[in-house]
């Protein structure tokens, strides 16, 4: 047995339990239909094992970064448990940073990133001395204003887009010939434009490049970060100093959505990187990366009790609690987003008998709210649950409002050979909240208004 092979193993074993307990202690039930569950023990093995792939490759005394982007699970106790394992925070929105700020990432390990900063966003970033990558010429334009008018420690740096193609899911190809982030460094007359604008600017000290995740073959992603690396030694060169000291990465490692290895791993990224841009790793630069969905994908699972089970057309139908509201990505881009779906019963345990070809469909009221469609489980009958696999980066904590379906509890866990224990990493949103939510303060000032 391989070492992956038995780290899933541990996983799904973990898991398994989780989902036992889950049932047995009341976290889901009747009044509450759908859950989820953030292995804390996996979380940390995936931290420890991106920090040692690098280590692995990089010279000695190499300044690394590995920024968690935020988007990926944007809750606060995820985030602070992070931090706790030595990673900072890239985020990308004013709600991402107060996140941060309150999981206590330091400033010093926090990362700014979006297509569209404001004025405001800019100057509470330079004030906390929080790195920013400037994604266009006219932001890099407004920094200049606002560095003038005060001077920051922020590490300040320019992102570029190395044009090198997509991957399989092109909503997450970030290095086409017309994506939106960065500056296309193949358009007519950017790449010089983007040396003069280094060296023009001593302040300006940081590339970065991010050239997609899910869905991207590892060697294209090793060509961006090349392409990246040698526009930094060009700089250099030109300005006649090591301007540019640390190259931002990126993230975008992809998920193996069919079984519970993970695969690629960080190792295998980290060497073919080493392979394919080796001066990056000599010491030279810094690095920082922004990695996701790889951290977190694998130990989360959301639970969702079966309301009811029934037939059309001759296939049976599980309905259940789990449906867009918690994987909009899935429900509507089934073939780039296919989940496993496991099958347990009343109990929480593993539900056996002879495997049908059958729908699990969600509670949102259109009928493409499919979780997995002409599927082969052992049939799940009402009282019984589905738990979507892979689920802890992007999908409970990206909560989508349809139905105004309330958000639910997450919970993360931890497992001896005789216990688990639970603890709570959001509450389930009361209808109360929903309603203060979705106006309920305001509900007569419309009617007021002549």
């Amino acid at each position: 047995m391989s070492q992956g092979n038995s780290e899933a193993e541990r996983s799904a074993a973990r898991r398994d339990a989780a989902v036992r307990a889950a049932v047995e202690q009341g976290l889901i039930g009747p009044g509450e239909p759908v859950v989820g569950l953030l292995d804390v023990a996996g979380i940390r093995a995936s931290a420890r094992a991106l920090r040692e792939a690098f280590e692995e490759v990089a010279a000695d005394g190499t300044p690394v970064l590995h920024a968690f982007a935020a988007k990926a699970a944007s809750l606060v106790p995820v985030l602070r448990l992070l931090s706790e394992e030595g990673l900072g925070c890239e985020v990308a929105s004013p709600g991402e940073l107060a996140l941060a700020r309150a999981a206590g990432v330091p400033p010093s390990r926090t990362v700014l990133d979006s297509p569209a900063k404001t004025p405001a966003e800019l100057r509470e970033a330079l004030a906390l001395g929080i790195a920013v990558n400037a994604d266009n010429p006219e932001e890099l334009s407004r920094l200049d204003g606002l560095t003038r008018s005060a001077p920051t420690a922020s590490p300040l740096g320019l992102r570029v887009n190395p044009q090198v193609g997509g991957g399989s899911i092109g909503a997450l190809s970030t290095a086409t010939k017309t994506s939106k982030f960065g500056v296309a460094l193949r358009d007519e007359g950017a790449r010089e434009w983007v040396v003069r604008a280094f060296a023009d600017r001593p302040w300006l000290t940081r590339l970065h490049a991010h050239v997609g995740s899910q869905g991207m073959p590892l060697e294209l992603m090793a060509r961006g970060v090349r392409e990246t690396y040698e526009l930094a030694e060009e700089i250099n060169r030109a300005v006649g100093r090591q301007q540019v000291d640390t190259v931002d990465i990126g993230g975008g490692l992809p998920v193996n959505f069919a079984s519970d290895v993970a695969d690629p791993t960080y190792r295998a990224y980290a060497r073919l990187l080493a392979e394919t841009v080796p001066g990056l790793f000599d010491g030279r630069y810094g690095l920082v990366t922004e990695f996701g969905r790889s951290l977190l994908a694998k130990h989360g699972t959301i639970l969702a009790r079966v309301e009811y089970a029934k037939s059309a057309g001759g296939r049976a139908i599980a309905v259940t609690h789990a449906g867009a509201q918690v994987a909009m990505r899935t429900v509507y881009a089934p073939q780039s987003w296919p989940l496993r779906v496991a099958a347990f019963d009343e109990k929480g345990l593993p539900k056996t008998g002879e495997p049908v070809p059958q729908d699990v469909a969600g509670p949102c009221c259109f009928a493409g709210d499919l979780i997995a469609e002409n599927r082969t489980l052992p049939r799940l009958d009402a009282g019984d649950h589905a738990a979507l696999l892979d689920t802890g980066a992007y999908y409970f904590s990206t909560h989508y409002a349809y139905n105004s379906l309330p958000r639910p509890g997450i919970y993360g866990f931890a497992t001896t050979p005789d216990t688990v224990r639970f603890t709570p990493v959001r509450a389930p949103q009361s209808l109360p909240d929903l309603v203060t939510e979705s106006g309920g303060d305001y509900a007569t000032d419309l009617s007021e208004l002549r």
